[in-house]
């Protein structure tokens, strides 16, 4: 294994200023030293699979009965309504029509929590961008204005409404654009913003204060600079303004993510991740390109986000092999970080997959 090059990182927490406003959170983890022992590792959560006999609602909603019911019984906690009597969804849109977070899946989970007690109103959603989430069907139609999710708040996080001042991860690096398409806009634009603001990334709070608790449900693609992006990332960069700016130095954005994942009011409230493989791209990403995209009928529900990202790893790597093309680069460390803050694990040989039929 190679040494980690702790020097490249900036070094960055999460910050709540003083006065009013929600009390002081503990910082982030930061990275240590190689000197300095890791956080302690948690029990390894399992991973629970399903396999899907189709992509449509029906199958889906069965199959995601079947895994929450799993994780209840296993955890002993009811997905039930608690004193906010919300719940967050955490959708996937930003890499357009074709490799969006399937909507079928979303309805699937809805119907799940509508069966433990939430009402309509009381379960939202949260994407980044507002015109991909109408692309990809959470917005209504401009057209017919109609939309599979009518009732239940879509919270669009780039219209800045759902940032706190008092909460936001502190890192001096530039500012960002659009993070989807931060290479292409940013390479002609001068940075107008203070010192101030470019170091800081406000996050999203309507999953972590709003809500009893919240669901990841990421898609995957590869990433040239995060090299997977999916239920980490889900939760992180695109939960967060301001998060271009990470993508500048390849050493900078896997170092935000691990930090900013491993935020403790954060995990708190993230139940638990449900990622579908429905279609996923192996290179290319995070722009959808069809020609190197593979789909197949499983299911997965893990709490823990970084053996699930693992595990696509693996599979994108074996993907890109047969297609000749060479595997994600190693100097890539998200995972590896996140692991060593006591995230999750990286260790897919010995990962606990739980096969389970609905």
């Amino acid at each position: 294994m190679r040494p980690f090059l702790f020097a490249l990182i900036g070094w960055a927490c999460l910050t709540v200023s003083a006065g009013a406003g929600p009390a002081a959170p503990t910082a982030a983890p930061q990275l240590p030293p190689s000197n300095v022992a890791a956080a302690p590792k948690a029990p390894r959560a399992p991973v629970w699979e399903a396999k899907l006999p189709s992509f449509s609602e029906p199958s889906y909603d069965a199959a995601v009965e079947t895994l929450i019911t799993r994780f209840e019984q296993a955890t002993g906690k009811r997905l039930a309504p608690g004193p906010k009597k919300k719940v967050g969804l955490k959708i996937y849109t930003d890499s357009g029509p074709g490799m969006a977070t399937p909507v079928p899946l979303v309805q699937a989970v809805i119907a799940a929590l509508e069966r433990r007690g939430f009402d309509k109103e009381g379960i939202f959603l949260v994407g980044l961008n507002q015109l991909r989430l109408r692309m990809t069907g959470y917005l209504p139609a401009l057209v017919t204005g109609q939309t599979p999710f009518k009732g239940h708040p879509v919270y669009v996080l780039e219209s800045g409404r759902f940032y706190d001042p008092v909460w936001f991860y502190d890192s001096p690096l530039p500012q960002r654009f659009d993070p989807i398409f931060a290479e292409s806009q940013t390479k002609d634009f001068s940075n107008s913003s203070t010192k101030d603001e470019d170091r800081k990334s406000f996050l999203a709070t309507p999953l972590f204060l709003d809500a009893d608790f919240w669901i990841n449900l990421p898609v995957y693609t590869d990433h040239p600079t995060l090299g997977v992006n999916g239920a980490l990332v889900n939760a992180t960069l695109w939960n967060a303004s301001n998060t271009a700016r990470f993508f500048r130095s390849p050493a900078n954005a896997p170092a935000a993510v691990a930090e900013m994942s491993a935020i403790p009011e954060l995990r708190e409230t993230w139940e638990f991740t449900i990622a579908s493989l429905e279609h996923y791209q192996f290179i290319g990403g995070p722009f959808f390109n069809s020609l190197y995209t593979q789909s197949e009928p499983l299911l997965w529900l893990s709490s823990d986000p970084v053996i699930i990202d693992s595990m696509m790893l693996a599979r994108m790597n074996m993907w890109r092999k047969r297609y000749g093309f060479p595997p994600i680069s190693e100097d890539i460390r998200t995972l590896e970080y996140a692991e060593i803050l006591g995230v999750g694990s990286t260790k897919v040989a010995s990962a606990h997959i739980i096969d389970v039929r609905p």
